[in-house]
């Protein structure tokens, strides 16, 4: 007997009914939603024939380069060389994308897995989570064999004089709140912070030759899309959500996972294991040190500048991020008293 999922899930029983009808995938059994985000939602399928994901493609994000069906060939040709890419899976007509009153949907295999943080991590694991990254970033290359798309003009470094100007508009949001909350305190105290943190380094601000190589990336690597086995040996299944993937600087991706990955809840960087992940990743991919030390001096601008949390808040309402918060905005200080040794980290 099918279960249909209510409307409120985003996800109606005749729309479930007409996507199965395009594949062998058997009959509706239960679906829930197990992933919300921006680009897309998430449903868990189960069928007459197995489990599935179900993936509902929204788009609208600035940063999706990559048309869909050339990711899908992508994470194929990656699975075929045994990377834990996971395809989707084809419909009757041989497509991997269904398209159904004007949206994008795409079924892949249900893989039983969690995600772990960097601090579950022991050195051997991180050794292996940057040679896997490495080995991604040296695989894309050779799988995608056409031009790569013009590169965005987003890619000049941020400018600190547009940085202030967003700390002002924010702290007039933050102020102008009838009642303030912890969050609203805390928010106050690292944009004025910050605001001192860019007039002292403002000449630090990367030059336009200091972009590291080029190459297609994953364009959005950290613990949520990466799925381990739950039961050992600890070893990466899955990597999913490759709808950033995309041509730009890979050891900017390699710094900004180990920057989500490794990072406390009081704002420092587990250093010790970013080291040995590092060192895989270098080797892996055949990056030097002084590609990963331009990078890392990006990434950290990058933070430096960067409000994207508070944006969310009190521009849009949307209080999802919240909770990343306090130790995002701790990192980037830390960072910048503790340059040199995060340099070392990443180069040694």
């Amino acid at each position: 007997m099918s279960a249909v999922p209510d409307r409120a899930a985003g996800l109606s029983g005749r729309t479930l009914a007409a996507l199965l009808r395009r594949y062998d995938a058997g009959e509706p059994v239960a679906c829930e939603r197990v992933a919300e985000g921006l680009l897309n939602h998430g449903y868990r399928l189960a069928t007459t024939r197995g489990v599935f994901f179900l993936k509902h493609h929204i788009g609208g994000d600035p940063q999706t380069v990559t048309p869909l069906a050339g990711r899908h060939r992508a994470t194929a040709a990656l699975a075929r060389l045994g990377l834990p890419a996971v395809p989707p899976v084809p419909a009757r007509d041989g497509r991997t994308v269904a398209v159904l009153r004007g949206r994008a949907y795409a079924l892949h295999p249900w893989v039983e897995g969690r995600h772990r943080h960097g601090r579950q991590l022991d050195g051997g694991e991180s050794r292996r989570l940057g040679a896997l990254l490495g080995r991604v970033h040296g695989a894309l290359e050779g799988v995608i064999r056409r031009s790569p798309p013009r590169r965005p003009p987003e890619r000049e470094a941020a400018r600190t004089a547009d940085t202030q100007a967003l700390i002002d508009q924010l702290l007039r949001r933050v102020r102008s709140r009838a009642r303030r909350t912890a969050f609203d305190e805390l928010a106050e105290y690292r944009l004025l912070e910050r605001r001192v943190l860019l007039r002292a380094h403002a000449h630090l601000r990367p030059g336009a030759r200091e972009i590291p190589a080029e190459g297609w990336v994953h364009g959005d690597f950290h613990p949520l899309n990466l799925l381990y086995r739950a039961e050992p040996p600890v070893e990466p299944v899955a990597i999913v959500d490759w709808d950033r993937l995309a041509v730009r600087p890979r050891a900017e991706e390699a710094v900004r996972a180990a920057a989500i990955f490794y990072l406390c809840p009081d704002g420092r960087l587990e250093l010790p294991k970013i080291r040995a992940y590092a060192r895989a990743y270098r080797a892996a991919v055949g990056a030097s040190s002084a590609e990963l030390a331009a990078a890392v001096h990006r990434v950290w601008w990058e933070r430096l500048n960067d409000f994207w949390m508070l944006r969310w808040h009190y521009e849009r309402a949307d209080r999802r991020p919240d909770p990343q918060f306090p130790a995002a905005g701790a990192l980037v200080v830390w960072w910048t008293r503790n340059a040199a040794a995060v340099r070392d980290a990443f180069c040694d």
